[in-house]
């Protein structure tokens, strides 16, 4: 009878434990190792009147002053390698309890760089696509806008940037005031990009343009994309933008505490 259960019900498997048992307790335990959060050191020596620039802007005002009716703030960046890819075969539309089916091979249709400038109190959005990025496209979109109305005739256009190679440092705004000079240039702190309003535009076209991406040429993605364009400034409003230069000060004063606490992590910050 040795190593059999009572009453014949078979060898006992000791310590063995159901999967729905796992399960549930990894569920309610305070330890949950496959979650994470992502976070960046800050660089910037200027982060917060960078930042603050930048925030104020969004709340229409600019060093300290309110922005006049014909001040405009533009955000602006660039979506590299916008991809066409040719699935090797079509594509399945979703039916009833059935997601849409993509097959995982494809042939590649080349590239192209998405281009966009949004204004932050209109919602309104410039795009362009280019070959690449670099100074050349960057001055397109630039001139794109800044050579229509009201941006043409306004008192100041503000151009919130980050620090690529595009429109890094103040060669980049000499060159932007040359060209246009009611137009000022802004950059984000190192590493901010999510003090950028068009990353949240950038994030749409994600996910309403380029995924699942099965297009058959470049040709189909510029026509997407043109086509989103139109929709977005017939329907959009500004984006719910609540993060002030007051949620700054108090983000970087519990970061200061922290560094009291902890020495070594004095510039982690919220990365986007």
């Amino acid at each position: 009878m040795s190593g059999t259960g009572a009453r014949g019900r078979g060898p006992r498997q000791r310590g063995s434990i159901s999967a729905s048992t796992v399960r549930r307790r990894l569920k309610d335990d305070a330890l949950k190792p496959w979650q994470y959060r992502s976070w960046i050191f800050i660089r910037d020596p200027a982060f917060q009147p960078k930042a603050a620039r930048i925030l104020d802007l969004y709340a229409r005002t600019f060093d300290g002053v309110p922005l006049d009716e014909d001040d405009y703030v533009i955000s602006s960046d660039e979506k590299t390698s916008v991809q066409a890819r040719c699935r090797c075969h079509p594509t399945l539309a979703p039916g009833q309890a059935r997601a849409m089916r993509v097959n995982h091979e494809y042939r590649r249709g080349g590239a192209l760089a998405y281009l966009a400038a949004y204004d932050v109190h209109r919602a309104r959005v410039f795009g362009r696509c280019e070959p690449t990025t670099g100074i050349v496209p960057f001055m397109n979109l630039v001139t794109q806008v800044m050579t229509t109305e009201p941006y043409a005739s306004a008192k100041r256009v503000f151009w919130i940037v980050d620090n690529g190679s595009s429109h890094r440092g103040k060669a980049a705004i000499d060159r932007l005031a040359k060209a246009f000079p009611n137009a000022v240039m802004v950059h984000t702190p190192v590493h901010a990009s999510w003090t950028n309003q068009v990353e949240i535009f950038f994030s749409a076209v994600q996910r309403k343009v380029v995924a699942p991406n099965d297009f058959t040429d470049l040709d189909q993605v510029r026509d997407r994309l043109r086509a989103f364009e139109d929709r977005y400034n017939a329907t959009a409003q500004p984006f719910r933008w609540k993060f002030t230069t007051y949620d700054l000060d108090d983000l970087l004063a519990r970061l200061d505490r922290q560094t009291a606490d902890h020495p070594g992590e004095s510039s982690i910050a919220p990365a986007a």
